[in-house]
């Protein structure tokens, strides 16, 4: 292994050294820029910047979609020894105007249309704030993106040369679900023994070759270091996609070596895949599910670091060339080396199916405050169980059974904020995550549920919320789900529907029309109560809603990352919740089976 860059900038300078004429960035069908491009317009734009007097000590916020000129900016801002931080595309007015004044923004970078008319809306309330930039159509008193990236340009070894280790690399608001967002500063230091760690799974210093999709926004902190600092650390391609909806195209025409995903995207592919063959006939479905257990043999295998031989290796060559391979193709998968799951949790039956049909599927644990992931185990995966602790990193649990972090990819604190800083590290160092964790003997993480999250029934039962919703997750056409019972007698549990799975089942009929259909609600209902079999009795939901609507991501009820917002959807449907108490929804029965038991 080489040595570790001084700072993301030094680090950026030896991929541009060691790959100049490599692909760094490429739109799917448009312009592509390769390395050594990169960084003569990362330089020509922090020289623009400073000709607006930017400088070290600066915060710039961007905000804009997914695309090429994302990276050049951010490269660009710290390249003259400002902060960039980007702030989530469908903020309204009046949350910009506070992460503006907050961080003591002087320059925002923003695409044209409603993006900087919002911004726009919002400057009003934040003096520091000097200039705004227009990637578009500049509107009066902004200023066009050319003229700044136009600019004489910053020498970047010179830059890279001032910039210290523990000084800020980005700062990452939180989504402010329990009060107003806090600002995660993340110092280079971070970002890089985040990447070090990284390294240590993957068996090597670079990526050369490997293409990456981005499509989350720049402003979650999974997004930032999976598709911007890990490439410039590593030297991979990244193909920027700006509309969410695209990203089966994207998958099948980039092919991308690694992928991330929130649960939400792994569960609808899992969904579409079932559907397709829950729609041929008996014989190809029982041949089908006959594959899946030679699978889930291999996977077995695999997780302990063996391999099938003899006649589990013979069917299972066969089963992979006619079954799984061509699905894993028809996905875009066929190429990965890894894919995994981050952000909330994702129900071990769709990992079981993914590592079934040959796919390197795992979980990754983090936070914003530990760049995004301080547990992870790529390929000696155990289902249910989200890894081991990073190199160099230590996670422990508390007495409470509260998870802690130590080490190098823990940030320095809230920005401005010490009374929240102080709460989240103590003096120690360790990062309190509020998490509830445990281990098994071979160091394996498996996360309980949140500490504040945890439902505590009228009879004084603890319920994890997040485990009942994830095994209601795997109930045919149910889409997103959200367990309920805080100070009551029994769970209910309210249900949206998959519109994929709806399609697929139901051509032509709308969500809102399913949802009313009472008979596949009971199916649904009939559904719940034999996945709850896996539950204790005081996690099992007595009674169920099917909503007429879909949850969208980057909305009250779901964040861009499609994690609930539990105070969201409590606020927007909390008549409904308590009409189901009185009676309303439907009952959940035993199944047959359990019922005569």
């Amino acid at each position: 292994m080489s040595e570790a860059p001084r700072n993301v900038l030094d680090a950026f300078l030896r991929t541009v050294q060691r790959q100049p004429d490599d692909v760094a960035v490429r739109e799917l069908h448009g312009e592509q820029m390769t390395w050594s491009q990169y960084a003569d317009r990362a330089a020509r734009f922090g020289g623009g910047l400073s000709a607006l007097g930017v400088g070290a000590g600066d915060r710039v916020v961007l905000m804009m979609r997914n695309r090429l000129e994302f990276h050049v900016a951010d490269v660009a801002v710290m390249a003259i020894g400002a902060t960039p931080i980007s702030i989530y595309n469908s903020s309204s007015p009046e949350q910009i105007a506070y992460l503006l004044s907050h961080c003591k923004a002087a320059v925002a970078l923003v695409e044209g249309g409603d993006f900087v008319e919002r911004v726009l809306a919002a400057a009003g309330d934040c003096p520091t704030l000097r200039s705004v930039v227009v990637l578009g159509d500049p509107p009066q008193g902004t200023i066009g993106w050319e003229q700044v990236a136009s600019g004489e340009p910053v020498d970047l070894a010179t830059a890279a040369a001032g910039i210290d280790a523990g000084s800020l690399a980005t700062v990452i608001y939180t989504s402010g679900t329990t009060g107003p967002p806090k600002g995660v500063m993340l110092t280079h230091n971070n970002v890089i023994a985040a990447s070090t760690a990284f390294t240590s799974y993957i068996g090597r210093d670079t990526d050369e070759g490997q293409r990456l999709i981005s499509y989350l926004p720049m402003a979650h902190i999974a997004e930032r270091m999976v598709t911007h600092y890990s490439p410039i650390l590593r030297g991979s391609t990244v193909v920027p996609m700006a509309d969410l909806n695209d990203l089966p195209k994207y998958l099948v025409e980039v092919r991308p070596g690694g992928f991330f995903g929130p649960p939400r995207v792994w569960e609808k592919l899992v969904a579409g895949v079932q559907a397709q063959v829950a729609a041929r006939d008996a014989e190809t479905r029982e041949q089908f599910k006959d594959a899946l257990r030679i699978g889930r043999e291999v996977q077995q295998l695999r997780a302990r670091g063996e391999e099938p031989t003899g006649e589990l290796a013979a069917n299972w060559e066969f089963v992979d060339a006619m079954v799984f391979a061509p699905i894993r193709a028809a996905i875009g998968l066929d190429e990965a080396e890894f894919v995994f799951s981050g952000a909330a949790p994702v129900p071990p039956e769709v990992i079981d199916f993914l590592r079934d049909i040959g796919l390197p599927m795992s979980e990754v644990y983090g936070m914003s405050e530990n760049c995004g992931g301080m547990t992870w185990e790529p390929f000696l995966v155990k289902v249910g169980r989200v890894g081991r602790a990073y190199p160099g990193t230590e996670v422990v649990t508390a007495d409470d059974g509260e998870v802690l972090c130590r080490g190098p990819i823990v940030f320095p604190g809230y920005l401005d904020d010490p009374e929240r800083t102080v709460e989240a590290l103590d003096a120690d160092g360790w990062l309190h995550t509020g998490d509830i964790g445990e281990f098994d003997a071979d160091g394996y993480l498996k996360i309980v549920d949140r500490k504040k999250e945890l439902i505590i029934t009228a009879g004084g039962k603890n319920v994890s919320p997040a485990n009942v919703e994830a095994v209601l997750k795997t109930v045919p056409l149910v889409g997103q789900a959200i367990a309920i019972g805080d100070a009551k007698p029994y769970l209910v549990a309210l249900l949206t529907l998959d519109p994929d799975a709806v399609a697929t089942r139901f051509p032509g009929r709308s969500i809102a029309d399913v949802a009313g259909d009472p008979e596949i609600v009971a199916q649904i209902a009939h559904g719940v109560a034999v996945a709850s079999e896996r539950l204790s009795r005081v996690e099992r939901p007595r009674r169920i809603a099917v909503l007429d609507e879909e949850w969208l991501p980057d909305t009250d009820v779901l964040t861009p990352t499609m994690k609930l917002k539990r105070r969201g959807v409590l606020g927007r449907y909390g008549a409904l919740v308590e009409s189901i108490y009185d009676g309303a929804g439907v009952e959940v029965s035993p199944p047959p089976e359990a019922a005569t038991a």
